[in-house]
C-alpha cells in the first residue's frame, strides 16, 4: 500500500493574452507584486492560432509568459487564478469586455497545468470555482500536447519556452530538496 505523501511545490507560471502591448507591463508589475519576482519571461508571440478571444478583446492579440521564482504549493492554484482574475478587471477599461486575458498554471517535472474556470470532461475541480487540467505532459525530454491542449501550447517556440522553465524549476528543486527528492516531483 502506498503511503500518502506531500508533494513538492510548484512553479507557478502566467500566460498573458493582450491587444495592446503596454498592457503586458502593467499586467507583469501587478503579477510580481502579488507573486513575488518574475525569473522567466517569454518573448512577445502572435497570438493568431484561434478566434476564441477576438469578439471580446479585438484582433491582432499577443501573448507573453512569465515564471516567478517563488516555488508554491499546487493547491494554491485556485487562489493565483482568482487573484488573476481580479487583475483583469483592475486592468480592463470596460465592465462587459477583457483587454487583457491572465492564466495562471504550474509546472512540476512531469506536467504543465493550468486553471479555469470551465468545466469540461479532462478537467479536475480544485475549489473554489476553478478547474484544472494538465495541458503538457513531458516525455523524451521535452513537453508533449495531450488531446486538449490549446493550438499554441503546440507551438515549438511555446514548448521550448516552458522545457527553459521546467529546466529551471529542476535546478531550484535539486538545490533545496536534494537530487534525492527529484522523484517526487515526477
Amino acid at each position: 500500500m502506498g503511503e500518502p505523501t506531500r508533494p513538492l511545490p510548484v512553479k507557478l507560471i502566467t500566460g498573458i493574452i493582450a491587444n495592446d502591448t503596454a498592457l503586458f507591463t502593467q499586467a507583469e508589475k501587478l503579477l510580481t507584486k502579488k507573486f513575488g519576482p518574475a525569473d522567466i519571461t517569454s518573448t512577445v508571440f502572435e497570438f493568431d492560432l484561434t478566434d476564441y478571444y477576438s469578439k471580446e478583446m479585438g484582433d491582432g492579440l499577443k501573448r507573453k509568459f512569465i515564471s516567478f521564482e517563488r516555488l508554491i504549493p499546487a493547491e494554491r492554484l485556485p487562489e493565483c487564478k482568482l487573484a488573476a482574475n481580479r487583475l483583469e478587471k483592475k486592468l480592463s477599461s470596460n465592465n462587459d469586455k477583457r483587454d487583457i486575458n491572465l492564466d495562471p498554471g504550474y509546472i512540476t517535472l512531469s506536467k504543465l497545468v493550468l486553471a479555469t474556470t470551465k468545466n469540461f470532461a479532462h478537467r479536475i475541480y480544485a475549489g473554489r470555482g476553478i478547474f484544472q487540467e494538465v495541458t503538457l505532459y513531458f516525455k523524451n525530454n521535452t513537453f508533449c500536447a495531450g488531446r486538449w491542449t490549446y493550438p499554441d501550447y503546440k507551438t515549438d517556440s511555446h514548448i521550448a519556452f516552458f522545457n527553459k522553465v521546467r529546466n529551471k524549476y529542476y535546478e531550484q528543486i535539486e538545490k533545496k530538496y536534494g537530487s534525492s527528492q527529484l522523484y517526487r516531483c515526477v
